[in-house]
């Protein structure tokens, strides 16, 4: 087994790439104080998995431009050329990334170094993410399903302001937050952006200009890849387009899973 934690200093993280259901409820998203943040929906489609649960949200089809973002001056190599894809089908995603206890009712385990209920489960394998994610029927989601959902319909950067939204360095913190802290997006999603890192279905790979349908990645590769950014990256990795990617049998403080499903 191979036990890994991301090196310090922070900076060059930002510098290099690196069921059965009840009836859907409505989700109540009081209008928030702060200005400049994304406008929130004020109903979402939900369903609470009775495997871990936890509240999944519903995403509904459509056409986005993935990759860097217009005017982005921090996107990197990797997030380009920006490229037209389309969703094909509505699907489920979690609300919040897994936590800690969810992952504990489910796996009967918890290898997160830094314990907490309601922190997400990390230091798990790319194999642990995906299945735990089986085990509750559901799957990980791919880049496009998540980039698309953490957009929240909009084109910009980032679903509202960093500080607002997501959970990124701050000198001296050295584990995640507690998960639904931030504002969420439109779509009613907590910490798409920051807080942690997770594990995506797709094999990572450059982008080509082409435009897709429900792309998934290479059927084979070296990296998975990894969306979302964390608590150890500064707000210059904390975008919707930004990308990651690790060899699937590390562990890292930083990564964790969130399921996705049709």
């Amino acid at each position: 087994m191979t036990i890994q934690n991301r090196p310090l200093p922070l900076p060059l993280r930002d510098t290099f790439p690196g069921w059965a259901t009840p009836p859907l409820i409505a989700l109540a998203v009081a209008a928030w104080l702060a200005g400049g943040t994304a406008p929130v929906t004020a109903q979402a489609k939900t369903k609470v998995n009775p495997h871990d649960g936890l509240t999944y949200v519903l995403v509904t089809a459509g056409t986005f431009q993935m990759g860097c973002s217009p005017g982005d001056a921090d996107c990197k190599p990797d997030e380009r050329p920006a490229h037209s894809v389309t969703i094909s089908k509505d699907f489920w995603i979690g609300e919040t990334a897994v936590t800690q206890a969810a992952y504990q009712k489910v796996m009967k385990a918890n290898p997160s170094l830094n314990k907490g209920d309601q922190l997400p489960v990390t230091f798990i394998r790319w194999a642990e993410a995906d299945a735990y994610c089986k085990a509750v029927e559901m799957r990980l989601p791919t880049e496009a399903e998540y980039e698309y959902a953490a957009r929240g319909g909009t084109t910009t950067p980032r679903y509202g302001e960093a500080d607002d939204i997501a959970w990124s360095y701050i000198v001296g913190v050295t584990q995640a937050h507690p998960v639904r802290q931030k504002q969420p997006n439109k779509y009613g999603l907590y910490d798409m952006l920051g807080n942690v890192w997770v594990w995506m279905a797709d094999w990572y790979a450059p982008y080509t200009a082409a435009k897709a349908v429900d792309p998934a990645g290479p059927p084979t590769g070296r990296e998975r890849a990894e969306r979302g950014g964390s608590w150890f990256n500064g707000p210059r990795t904390v975008r919707a387009s930004s990308r990651d990617f690790h060899l699937p049998e590390y562990r890292y403080t930083d990564v964790s899973v969130r399921c996705a499903g049709n």
